[in-house]
């Protein structure tokens, strides 16, 4: 009995002490309310775990002159193969940044990812906020500066940008794929040509159908207020929104979209590459090797940060543009760019006849 009473009031005190430090950290300071990712601060650390000094702007703009004229070869073979482009409308030109460059470039997307939070996404002065801003500062770099030293190239469609919407961008970052040419011992031409086939394809998937961007603006928007909506009614609200399963619906629905859009990119690029690029099949498997090879703190990062499982999905999307491809063929694939009705959902990136079978009674009503 005695034991039991010691444990209760142990307990008691135990309980009395963690609610007190929950307190404590929760306990409004008295200073000024604040957001929850320092962006300043993010890109600060992050430019400071770049090894080295930028790139000499000479350096970036002969490479860029260097992009151009590789283009120049694979672009009328890769319109070929996806239908052509609607008149008028042309594919953005090649830049060549550095990682500084493709830091800041990216840090525009946050930016304009968290504005639309606004006030409701603020929060009050306390040691939570304070020990939550270090670490969400601290996690937020980390992973920017850990993806500036591993992205090869990039389409940037502008999303979530201001009207009059500025012109996409579509580059490469050069000391990347410098380091990557030296590493595989692959062809430098070949290389940046089977870069430029996929992100040139991604400037495709968006150009000629302008619907695309303005689909995942939309979404992404709807999403954003959706959560700043229920944040500023309370946390309480805000589980309960999440709880419902109306944005992870949202998310999801996201997600298979840009599984199709990279793994439809994949396919062309192979597809393309094969009859052009004579060290296609060395670059595949040097592609191959770079993805899988990870010690084992890499593996951690990425599972922990949610990278595996992307790259895991777009796995998954290139399968289904393979599959799609192989039964039925590239017309049938290119149906999934004529409307937000016509992509494929969640559950149909692995049941591509299913979602095969959806689009054709579409077409037929």
């Amino acid at each position: 009995m005695k034991r039991r009473l010691a444990r209760g009031v142990a307990l008691g005190v135990a309980s009395g002490l963690a609610a007190g430090v929950v307190a404590e950290l929760f306990r409004p300071r008295g200073g000024e309310p604040s957001r929850l990712l320092d962006l300043e601060q993010v890109l600060d650390r992050a430019h400071g775990r770049i090894p080295g000094p930028p790139t000499p702007a000479r350096r970036l703009a002969a490479a860029a002159e260097r992009y151009q004229g590789l283009a120049a070869g694979v672009r009328e073979p890769l319109l070929a193969a996806v239908g052509g482009l609607p008149a008028g409308v042309r594919l953005p030109p090649l830049e060549a940044v550095d990682r500084h460059g493709w830091l800041d470039l990216n840090a525009g997307l946050v930016r304009r990812a968290i504005e639309p939070l606004g006030a409701r996404a603020l929060l009050s002065d306390s040691l939570a906020a304070r020990f939550g801003r270090a670490g969400a500062n601290r996690y937020a770099a980390l992973l920017m500066a850990f993806l500036s030293a591993r992205v090869l190239g990039q389409y940037d469609p502008r999303l979530l940008a201001p009207e009059p919407e500025p012109e996409p961008a579509l580059y490469l970052v050069e000391p990347n794929v410098a380091a990557w040419e030296a590493e595989a011992e692959v062809d430098g031409d070949d290389l940046r040509r089977w870069l430029i086939l996929h992100e040139m394809t991604h400037a495709w998937q968006f150009a000629a159908h302008p619907w695309l961007r303005e689909h995942l603006d939309s979404t992404l928007s709807g999403l954003l207020a959706e959560l700043a909506g229920e944040r500023g009614r309370g946390a309480g609200r805000l589980v309960q929104a999440l709880g419902s399963g109306r944005p992870w619906r949202t998310l999801r629905s996201l997600q298979a979209t840009m599984s199709l859009i990279e793994g439809y990119s994949n396919l062309l690029t192979s597809i393309v590459g094969r009859r052009l690029l004579p060290g296609h099949e060395a670059l595949e498997a040097a592609y191959r090797h770079r993805s899988g090879r990870r010690s084992p703190t890499e593996v951690i990062f990425w599972k922990l940060t949610g990278l595996d499982l992307k790259l895991r999905q777009y796995r998954q999307g290139e399968a289904f543009c393979q599959d799609v491809h192989d039964l039925y063929g590239m017309e049938a694939l290119n149906q999934a760019w004529a409307s937000p009705t016509t992509l494929p959902r969640p559950e149909e990136l692995n049941h591509p006849d299913r979602w095969h079978h959806r689009i054709t009674q579409v077409h037929t009503q």
